[in-house]
């Protein structure tokens, strides 16, 4: 627990007083979005009135609630598990423990994070397996057995450890070996390594989970092929992903890099839209890559990730950061944890800006579609996905303003069909 208040350093006031502010905000910002998705349940907005039941819409209203329920109680456990981690001593408990078994080298710290990380995955599991059998189940969209759920786990598991533990290592012994300059050094093998998944997962990752088959009709083949041709886009293959093992929700994407480019379709969307409404959702999507909406996300993933490699090397000299968290003793596997364990409490506050820049693509990516293709068939397959997807068309401002990627359902079918007229 922190000390009292006659010798609590100042930084662990001010990550006291961040962690109570995000967490305060996020409930906050539940609590706003429930309630005004509940007075809005009775009525489907009049944009929406001719496509949209109202029953749907009723539908819509009560996922959204019930997913904000589950949220109401993991904001302030996860806010709980941060304090306990860190001025609770739990951090230090565990360095302690491991330090017979590992000694004080490199694979202390491996195994310091790694025992941190599965901890941290196995507290967050019963959330996640009760939004997936609950309440997927209860309006309709988990297709997933308990088997296939666990399968999913172990995959991941090998799958982090595989990829993950290789990383670490190297990252610890850069920061052990490489003097002040080590963030340097952990961001540049930090990016060759973003890089390399990005370009393995279309053939090597992907596959592990689904089933990806060459895209068969081919009437919708030569339509994808026409808009590709008049977007000059290349892509490796069209393929059809397995998407309803899982779950009845839909949707379209690239993935890869350079020659690796692959564009995948869900058969759920396949089998909802029209050739017209799929060749829209696409050329919406290649406006994120004509647009370099993707190259521009990359690049401001790897600058902020300098950015906060730099902080995190003035941190990991500090003793008073180590102390003032409540951590063991100083050691480059605790500044990592430490680090990654606070920095969501002092970032927060910027999702909006995340956010405004996500939907401000969103935007843009809708405006060369509806260039390539027909705005209308985009608002007509954007409707049914809403429907399909039991997305609230009536979210509240300030919660969207935080964390929605997308555009209001409202204010963007209306630009779009101002686009159309």
């Amino acid at each position: 627990m922190p000390p009292d208040s006659a010798t609590t350093h100042p930084f662990t006031l001010l990550f006291l007083f961040a962690l109570a502010a995000a967490s305060g905000v996020r409930l906050w910002l539940a609590l706003r979005h429930m309630q005004h998705v509940r007075a809005h349940r009775e009525r489907v907005p009049e944009a929406f009135a001719a496509e949209i039941p109202l029953a749907s819409h009723r539908t819509a209203a009560d996922y959204t609630v019930a997913k904000g329920r589950v949220e109401l109680l993991e904001i302030p456990f996860d806010a709980l598990v941060v304090l306990a981690l860190t001025l609770g001593g739990g951090l230090a408990a565990i360095d302690t423990a491991l330090r017979p078994l590992t000694g004080d080298g490199l694979w202390h710290g491996v195994a310091l994070i790694g025992v941190v990380v599965a901890i941290t995955s196995a507290l967050s599991l019963p959330a996640g397996i009760y939004r997936t059998f609950v309440i997927e189940q209860r309006f309709g969209f988990n297709k997933m057995t308990p088997g296939m759920f666990v399968a999913d786990l172990v995959r991941s598991a090998l799958l982090g450890t595989a990829l993950g533990l290789p990383l670490l290592a190297a990252v610890l012994w850069l920061m052990g070996a490489m003097g002040d300059l080590w963030w340097l050094y952990v961001w540049v093998v930090w990016v060759a390594f973003n890089l390399a998944v990005l370009a393995i997962y279309p053939t090597f990752i992907a596959p592990l989970f689904n089933t990806f088959s060459p895209l068969q009709d081919q009437a919708l083949e030569a339509r994808v092929r026409t808009l590709l041709a008049r977007c000059g886009f290349q892509a490796r293959g069209l393929f059809v992903m397995d998407g309803s093992r899982r779950s009845s929700h839909g949707n379209a994407y690239f993935t890869g890099l350079g020659r690796s480019k692959r564009i995948v379709f869900f058969d759920t969307l396949l089998s909802r839209l029209t050739p017209e409404e799929i060749e829209a959702v696409l050329a919406h999507e290649l406006g994120h890559f004509k647009l370099r909406h993707v190259a521009k996300r990359i690049v401001w993933t790897f600058a902020a990730s300098l950015g906060f490699l730099w902080l995190l090397a003035w941190l990991a000299a500090e003793p008073w950061f180590y102390a003032a968290l409540g951590a063991g003793e100083p050691s480059t596997a605790m500044a990592l944890l430490l680090f990654f364990t606070v920095l969501p409490a002092f970032t927060f506050l910027l999702s909006p800006l995340f956010s405004w820049y996500s939907r401000r693509h969103e935007f843009e990516a809708d405006h060369y579609a509806a260039r390539h293709a027909q705005a209308s068939d985009l608002v007509h397959a954007l409707v049914k996905l809403y429907k399909d997807n039991a997305a609230t068309l009536t979210p509240d401002p300030v919660h969207s303003m935080f964390y929605d990627s997308h555009p209001p359902a409202a204010i963007r079918i209306a630009r779009l069909r101002a686009q159309a007229a």
